[in-house]
């Protein structure tokens, strides 16, 4: 939330004058990246037959905007419908509940196991201490990283904002 409010905007506005540049959409939230959670869940070693008596953390980094924390807890939610025991949202930082809190709670839910799913991109700091919240997870997945799902996503963002015309990059002589 930081990053696509203030970071980005302020490098965009410092951009030499003869480039336009326009931000586009965020990545998140998408059905996409959902589906590579999941596909990510079943890489670390779930099954499909798992889905109904598993928990999962939807862990993320974390932010101080409290419509970036509203947005975790929706996804969590919306995905928790799609047939997993319970899913709950967990940040690295600046936000409750943790990792682990979040895998222990799961646990005391009665799910026979517990998975956590990094909602990040790229290792990191953030994506490290989530692993190490993970601890007691029966399964860590990978962070997102080169997901198809996400270069998808990161295709539709670019197709809209140049349907919608943010995209004109031009450069004078």
């Amino acid at each position: 939330a930081f990053h696509a409010k203030a970071d980005i905007p302020a490098v965009l506005r410092d951009a030499p004058p003869r480039l336009r540049i326009r931000q586009a959409e965020v990545l998140g939230p998408s059905p996409l990246l959902l589906s590579a959670l999941e596909r990510r869940l079943y890489e670390a070693g779930l099954t499909p037959a798992d889905k109904s008596s598993t928990g999962v953390v939807l862990a993320s980094a974390g932010s101080t905007d409290p419509e970036a924390i509203a947005v975790i807890a929706d996804i969590a939610r919306e995905w928790r419908h799609t047939g997993w025991c319970a899913v709950r949202p967990a940040f690295a930082s600046a936000a409750l509940p943790r990792t682990q809190d979040a895998v222990r709670e799961l646990r005391a839910l009665g799910c026979a196991k517990v998975a956590v799913a990094p909602y990040v991109l790229a290792p990191g700091f953030l994506p490290d201490r989530i692993a190490r919240g993970a601890v007691d997870a029966d399964v860590l997945a990978e962070v997102l990283g080169p997901a198809p799902e996400v270069a998808r996503v990161l295709l539709e963002r670019y197709d809209a904002a140049a349907a919608r015309g943010l995209l004109r990059l031009t450069a004078s002589a």
